[in-house]
């Protein structure tokens, strides 16, 4: 049974329209997202059976912000509504030479309380293969860092596969006692797949002076020996509105490369990383390792065109995308 679980908080995206500024709106878009959940859905739309872990506030935003997984067949059989609070986070879209920005809005989410022993674990890790985390949701609260870690513990001690996004953000790690790198380092010991980069390595594990990719695979796999692979995306940021994007894939034996893609205009490219993780879950349980790294870095070049967290592209529109189709023709 190919089964993915993952556990994270679901959240209310409020983003300007139109490129506008903070200062200049008086009305936000609407949509959900959240790491976990882009993850799930991505990997859901290619095929693989889902369930989402999450806490949501009892009231209508909490049972709304559901609607988009359910919509997507993502399993919502252990969602517990507990609290009061949706978190949040507002986007700028940037354009052209001005960058975006994200603001926060998580404290005291209902998700934040979370507690191991809401969750029937045996029972969820029933007919999984996978379980996935992200950097984000330890960088929550001193409570979600525990049920993360619980549930990465439970997993492996079931034979289950074990991915993580490091993720970082650093305008999360801000509560009392918050401890990144002694949790990260406890999470990816116990990990068999791992999507990094340069600048999180160094945050969390003081991996510096990195020339290369081959560099960082290696400094990696030496301080975690778990890690059977590693997946690093490489975006060069020509403007706000127009990006290169790539990716690697360290295997152990070698570093494999993917092409790269020249996307402009960027329609949103939040949830990018997120459709490169679910992709390469799926890919690296059907393909062999460059077919898996092709497709996973075609998904998220995908997404780039997207409005909103989710990738609702389909696996026929990834694989004509590897095979050189990227003209954007209608199709009657």
């Amino acid at each position: 049974m190919e089964k993915l679980v993952s556990l994270g908080e679901l959240l209310m995206r409020l983003s300007c329209e139109d490129a506008l500024r903070f200062t200049q709106v008086n009305n936000f878009k609407v949509v959900y997202g959240g790491s976990e959940a882009n993850v799930l859905i991505t990997a859901t739309n290619f095929g693989l059976k889902t369930e989402f872990l999450s806490v949501l506030p009892e009231n209508d935003l909490g049972k709304s912000a559901l609607n988009d997984l359910r919509n997507n067949n993502v399993g919502l059989n252990h969602i517990k509504f507990q609290g009061k609070r949706l978190g949040l986070y507002f986007l700028e879209t940037g354009a052209i030479n001005r960058a975006g920005k994200i603001i926060y809005d998580r404290e005291n989410s209902a998700f934040s309380k979370v507690e191991p022993d809401w969750f029937d674990w045996d029972e969820i890790f029933k007919d999984c293969n996978w379980f996935h985390w992200s950097g984000i949701t330890p960088a929550i609260s001193v409570k979600a860092a525990k049920v993360c870690l619980h549930a990465v513990k439970v997993a492996k001690s079931k034979g289950i596969k074990i991915s993580g996004d490091l993720n970082f953000r650093g305008n999360l790690w801000q509560y009392k006692d918050a401890n990144p790198k002694e949790t990260m380092t406890k999470l990816v010991e116990q990990s068999d797949v791992l999507l990094a980069g340069s600048y999180a390595c160094n945050q969390f594990f003081d991996i510096k002076d990195i020339q290369s990719n081959s560099e960082l695979s290696k400094a990696l796999t030496k301080k975690f020996p778990s890690l059977e692979k590693i997946a690093i995306t490489n975006r060069e940021e020509l403007n706000a509105s127009h990006h290169k994007w790539s990716a690697d894939l360290f295997t152990g034996s070698g570093l494999l490369s993917s092409k790269e893609y020249d996307i402009y205009p960027i329609v949103d490219r939040v949830g990018a990383g997120d459709s490169f993780m679910g992709a390469l879950i799926y890919g690296l349980q059907h393909f062999e390792d460059q077919k898996t790294l092709d497709f996973a870095t075609a998904a998220s070049c995908l997404k780039h065109s997207i409005v909103g967290d989710f990738n609702k592209v389909s696996k026929e529109e990834v694989l004509e995308l590897i095979e050189g189709d990227g003209s954007g023709r209608i199709k009657r």
